[in-house]
């Protein structure tokens, strides 16, 4: 069969979009779907799903093995794109520049699908003015063992934190274990200044609620539902709604009335059960372009938190280091300030978190079954530990991805604290350019 034989042009909006390998599973575990039934998902939702791309710049997420394999990122257009669909030039933190696509309609939905791309993940400016957001994006995402009932809680804290400020947040689960609440504001501040506004919101919600929120990058000082203030800093982007997700049950990011969130349940929204709902409420953020506000409010309580002695927070790792930032270190690996002053009077250690590596996998699941293992060989330090006192890694090298286990000891009394032992799987794929740069593997904060 020639390759045109094997694909199916469908007509969309009068544009022709070619789908090849029409039958190819990207779902193969609790559901079976096809590169086409996903084709036909998004133009079953597709109003829903074109307002949250629309006129916007978009990262190629490309899954082209399948939910199940590991994607990779494509931020240039491809050269052999249809002349239909438009591209604009982003500019990068590192210096760098890249041609990106921009969707305008469900045609390009369905052309990035036919790549590999069922999830879209657009910057939060239009192609106009790429300089300047409008929408403020506040990702709450839940640490591991945390309940999504703290997760519906936190999102209303965040709904009246921002009424307060005179803003609309408009919620949608993410598709995984958390929740995005978008907000649009006027294209009339800098990145940076979203990314200090949105910091700010995340400091407030964590003083509001303090058992169940946490704005602190460094994953060992989490709790909770951690505010992602980072998620606003240029060149980071998140799943647009209607967005289907690589879970095994092919759920999907749904847009949600507020009035839903109390009840809703994540595993409901699924590619299976969208079209329906879709039809039959429509599109819960469809006004949200006619509800653009002012970060005004948001601004004065960051100035507040910097008068108050709150400096700027950690930055995403691949970010230059900014003014007034603190040191780019986990806690657990700051040096003592006796090391920085050169033949200075010895000074006192900081407090170190009591880390343990558990495991190094490329399969997340084998990571997890070790560290059953190892709760099973230590169980009576395992009973002391918290929930967030297990940090699960998602890792990245220059082309590889693993997950790395960790526990912190802290609530287990030392003579009950087991050695670090050679984590169990140990398949960390940098550890060799590492040792000899020198140079062990940091937080990664967040991903």
């Amino acid at each position: 069969m020639s390759k045109d034989e094997a694909a199916e042009v469908l007509s969309i909006g009068g544009r022709e979009v070619r789908v090849t390998h029409p039958g190819k599973l990207y779902f193969r575990k609790d559901v079976q779907l096809s590169k086409l039934d996903l084709v036909r998902y998004y133009l079953a939702v597709a109003p829903g799903a074109v307002r949250g791309v629309r006129d916007r710049p978009l990262v190629l997420k490309r899954f082209v093995h399948g939910a199940d394999a590991e994607p990779f990122y494509q931020k240039r257009a491809p050269a052999d794109r249809p002349p239909w669909l438009r591209a604009v030039t982003l500019a990068f933190p590192s210096g760098r520049t890249a041609e990106e696509v921009v969707l305008d309609d469900a045609a390009g939905i369905a052309w990035a699908v036919n790549l590999g791309s069922f999830e879209l993940h657009p910057h939060p400016v239009r192609a106009g003015d790429l300089d300047h957001p409008d929408e403020l994006r506040v990702d709450l995402d839940p640490g591991p063992g945390v309940g999504w009932e703290d997760v519906r809680q936190v999102a209303l804290e965040v709904q009246a934190l921002l009424a307060e400020v005179g803003l609309r947040g408009w919620p949608k689960t993410s598709g995984s274990r958390g929740m995005h609440v978008n907000v649009r504001i006027a294209p009339e501040w800098s990145f940076d200044q979203v990314r200090r506004a949105a910091l700010a919101l995340s400091r407030a919600v964590e003083r509001r609620a303090p058992r169940l929120a946490s704005s602190k990058w460094w994953k060992e000082e989490r709790h909770g539902v951690f505010l992602d203030y980072n998620q606003n800093a240029k060149d980071r982007t998140t799943c647009a709604g209607y967005s289907i997700r690589p879970l095994p049950d092919a759920r999907v990011s749904a847009p949600l009335g507020w009035e839903e969130v109390p009840a809703c349940e994540p595993a409901d929204f699924t590619v299976a059960t969208m079209p329906a709902r879709f039809a039959a409420i429509g599109d819960p953020h469809a006004a949200m372009d006619e509800a653009a506000g002012t970060l005004e409010g948001l601004l004065e309580m960051a100035a507040r938190d910097e008068a108050g002695g709150l400096g700027d927070a950690p930055w995403p790792p691949h970010f230059r280091k900014m003014e007034g930032e603190a040191p780019r270190v986990a806690p657990s690996r700051a040096r003592p300030a006796a090391k920085r002053a050169a033949k200075a009077a010895p000074a006192k250690p900081r407090s170190r978190m009591p880390l343990l590596t558990i495991a190094n996998s490329p399969d997340r699941e084998a990571a997890l079954a070790g560290l059953e293992r190892w709760k099973r060989k230590h169980a009576e330090a395992a009973a002391l530990l918290a929930v967030d006192d297990v940090l699960v890694d998602r890792m990245r090298g220059a082309s590889s991805i693993w997950t790395r286990v960790r526990v912190n000891l802290r609530h287990v009394p030392e003579p009950l604290r087991p050695p670090q032992e050679a984590p169990d799987p140990d398949d960390d794929p940098t550890r060799a350019w590492r040792a000899a740069k020198g140079d062990p593997a940091g937080d990664p904060g967040s991903d």
